[in-house]
């Protein structure tokens, strides 16, 4: 019988590694930084959010992302919208200078990473990819288990 050694402790250390390089990626100019670029693709991915979806969405605390989306606000890149539903709650929408700056920052992360993988197949590129989106749906999953205790 052959039996296949998980490798844990290795995803863990690529995991950290990941999120190393993720991070320097967003400190390479004057683009978005990291707090905003996570905000405006969730709300590019899923439409106009108050701050309670995005908190939970995000799993952030509230007054921390209240001090994050209010800085992007100010610099123009959201804007508080009414709520269609009537709730007072304010929805939170990208402006056209948001999503142009989020569309650049965007279009840069892709070329990256189109140089990055320059010599994988097609195939292993879509594979990594599938990977990544099972890993972060397990990751989610995990939580709300974990949440739900």
């Amino acid at each position: 019988m052959n039996t296949i050694k998980r490798h844990t402790a290795d995803i863990e250390y690529e995991q950290m590694l990941l999120s190393r390089y993720f991070v320097a990626q967003h400190r390479r100019g004057n683009g978005l930084d990291r707090s905003a670029y996570l905000i405006l693709s969730h709300i590019d991915a899923r439409g106009p959010m108050t701050i309670g979806e995005l908190s939970s969405a995000l799993r952030l605390d509230a007054s921390t992302l209240q001090r994050q989306v209010a800085a992007i606000v100010r610099d123009g890149l959201l804007e508080r919208g009414l709520n269609p539903n009537g709730s007072a709650a304010r929805k939170l929408t990208m402006t056209s200078h948001g999503r142009d700056m989020l569309e650049t920052d965007r279009d840069g992360y892709i070329q990256d990473l189109d140089a990055i993988t320059a010599d994988w197949s097609a195939e292993d590129v879509n594979t990594f990819a599938e990977l990544l989106r099972r890993y972060n749906g397990a990751i989610e999953e995990f939580r709300d288990v974990k949440n739900s205790r």
